[in-house]
């Protein structure tokens, strides 16, 4: 203790308190008991007893020495405007906002793909079931009529079963044509363009335009027209040679 007291006096300056801000805290006052806690009953090796034996000292430290600095008008609290400058630099923190989306990234593709494989187990299974109970019904169905044949039975229970489950399955698939419709893009063009009136019928004659001759071109009727034909008339230019002359061409031409 004299020597620890000697090494104070080596190096201590004679300066202000608001300089030094040292704190020599008494008993830690415990908040349950609200007494001043004994040292002795403290166990150094239980962790937990000496670091909250630490803190409660801290504490008691801070609540003699906010009142001081208060007196001294020394602003303990942070100014809201204040900015400090962080101990990473920004391209630092680039990189681990980067690392930590890769790493969320590939933990979504992990779900991902073990919900995927969860989804196809679970479909092998309705499909196996599936099958396993289509053999079951076919077995059933070819036993039974094994026992038809053999005169072991008399009953034709079965087939009125497959009739019905046959038409059932076609009802159904019907059912579900009708109720689906047309499709979207079939709706918007409707909806677009209308369903363009009506079509059947559309090419019959009536009575009006058979009496109605005012579209009547006599030099087209009689092929007296410009570029055909006609009785005392030129060919018509450029006209495509026929089938078995295009066939001669092509022959010479090899």
């Amino acid at each position: 203790q004299d020597g620890l007291k000697q090494c104070l006096s080596e190096f201590k300056q004679q300066l202000a308190w608001v300089e030094r801000l040292d704190v020599t805290s008494g008993q830690v006052v415990d908040p349950v008991s609200q007494s001043a806690s004994d040292k002795d009953a403290v166990d150094p090796e239980n962790d937990f007893q000496r670091e909250m034996s630490f803190y409660r000292q801290a504490q008691a430290a801070v609540l003699e020495a906010l009142p001081r600095l208060r007196k001294l008008q020394v602003p303990t609290r942070r100014p809201d405007d204040y900015f400090a400058e962080m101990a990473k630099s920004d391209q630092q923190m680039q990189k681990i906002r980067q690392k930590l989306k890769t790493k969320q990234e590939a933990m979504e593709r992990s779900e991902k793909a073990k919900q995927l494989r969860a989804m196809r187990k679970y479909g092998k299974k309705v499909q196996t079931e599936i099958l396993q109970r289509r053999q079951k019904e076919k077995k059933n169905m070819l036993n039974a009529v094994k026992k038809y044949q053999k005169g072991l039975s008399d009953k034709l229970d079965f087939l009125d079963e497959e009739q019905t489950s046959s038409q059932g399955n076609k009802k159904g698939s019907a059912n579900q044509r009708i109720k689906k419709g047309p499709n979207a893009k079939r709706r918007y063009k409707n909806q677009k363009f209308g369903f363009g009136g009506k079509k059947k019928g559309s090419k019959w004659n009536t009575k009006e335009s058979f009496n109605d001759v005012s579209s009547f071109r006599s030099k087209v009727a009689h092929n007296k027209g410009p570029g055909k034909a006609g009785k005392g008339g030129k060919k018509a230019l450029n006209k495509r040679p026929g089938k078995r002359a295009r066939q001669k061409m092509k022959s010479r031409a090899r």
